[in-house]
């Protein structure tokens, strides 16, 4: 470990030569930047591991020659301090040298629909996009709806949005599944406990450098929007559809205020899809992640129950319940993701060695 951390320093410092030796070509700069802000925290953290062990080092020998009670007496308790420290570091060393997901630093397109129980499927949809709506806003992210389809009795038959922020997709990535509610619906006049799901997708966003689609593969249809039940919210054609004819990959999109907009967002979204196909393929390949704890990301995958009378929130994959559904549905989704990703990690370690 100890060598690859050698060799991680050295080509840091590299970097930020080349940095000092060269500012003239933008691209290259933007280039550099990026790889160094992926090794920095590896870096920092391997130069206070070596300052830590510097310093027991250093108090170990002070005990060899010191004679006086008191000073050797604080030294001892130093030395318990410093290699707690140490085995803190090493073991976040451990998980900072694991392979990186190249797709952890990027932006997401995440999709909600409601599934079973009808209304109250589409309502719990639009409860799920409200908390991580607050989740985001939380984490200083931003959050752009692409396109919505919202239901009779409120929520979304369908809502697609984007997340853009600091890595997003490493944070959110294990939410994509069946998410089941139970709860007494508004509804519900005899107060009568119902389970409904609401499905969700997520798909990191696809930089043009990592997919080329071509226009002339892609159908382009254009018509009137609509809104819940189907009745026309204006008379020109400024919803669109696009059809990826070689997967024959539908994505419509109505929620913008013009047929330019629609299509670019339609775009976006068409562009995740297709990238989430070459993911979910590449994936299939990969036994390790065919039988990842965590789960496939698949959406037939049920992964959380939401249960209200309870208050509380259960995570299938890790036997996790949080007694916090109230706090957990106004965005204080931590209390769930840094369980998951410190068992993903975990699987990882064990994976590695």
């Amino acid at each position: 470990m100890l060598d690859r951390l050698n060799i991680i320093e050295s080509t840091y410092e590299k970097l930020q030569q080349k940095l000092i030796d060269d500012m003239s070509d933008v691209a290259e700069m933007t280039k550099t930047l990026k790889e160094i802000s992926q090794i920095q925290e590896t870096v920092e953290t391997y130069r206070l591991f070596k300052r830590v062990q510097k310093e027991l080092d250093d108090l170990i020998a002070l005990l060899q020659i010191e004679k006086d009670a008191d000073l050797i007496e604080m030294a001892e308790v130093e030395i318990v301090e410093h290699e707690e420290e140490l085995n803190n570091l090493r073991e976040k060393l451990r998980i900072l040298l694991l392979p990186k997901d190249p797709n952890d630093e990027k932006n997401i397109i995440m999709e909600i629909k409601g599934a079973a129980g009808g209304d109250e499927g589409n309502i719990f949809a639009g409860d799920l996009f409200r908390m991580y709506h607050r989740y985001a806003d939380q984490m200083g992210w931003k959050v752009e709806v692409l396109n919505a389809y919202e239901g009779t009795m409120g929520g979304f038959t369908s809502i697609e949005f984007m997340i853009s922020g600091t890595k997003v997709y490493s944070f959110l990535k294990h939410e994509a599944g069946v998410h089941r509610v139970q709860r007494v619906p508004e509804t519900e006049s005899q107060g009568r406990i119902h389970t409904s799901t609401a499905t969700v997708l997520v798909m990191p966003e696809a930089e043009d450098v990592e997919l080329d689609v071509d226009w002339n593969d892609i159908k382009v249809d254009t018509y009137n929007s609509s809104g819940p039940g189907g009745q026309s919210v204006n008379t020109t054609k400024s919803a669109v559809r696009l059809t990826h004819l070689p997967t024959n990959t539908v994505v419509t999109c109505q929620d913008g205020k013009s047929q330019h907009e629609n299509k670019d967002k339609a775009f976006i979204i068409l562009k995740a899809r297709l990238y989430q196909q070459i993911l979910e393929e590449q994936a299939a390949k990969d036994e390790k992640m065919r039988k990842s704890l965590i789960g496939t990301g698949d959406r037939s995958e049920k992964i959380r129950t939401y249960n209200y009378p309870q208050n509380r929130v259960s995570d299938h994959r890790i036997q996790l319940t949080v007694q916090r559904l109230d706090a957990i549905m106004e965005g204080r989704l931590e209390l769930i993701l840094e369980p998951l990703i410190n068992e993903y990690q975990k699987q990882l370690l064990l994976g590695a060695e």
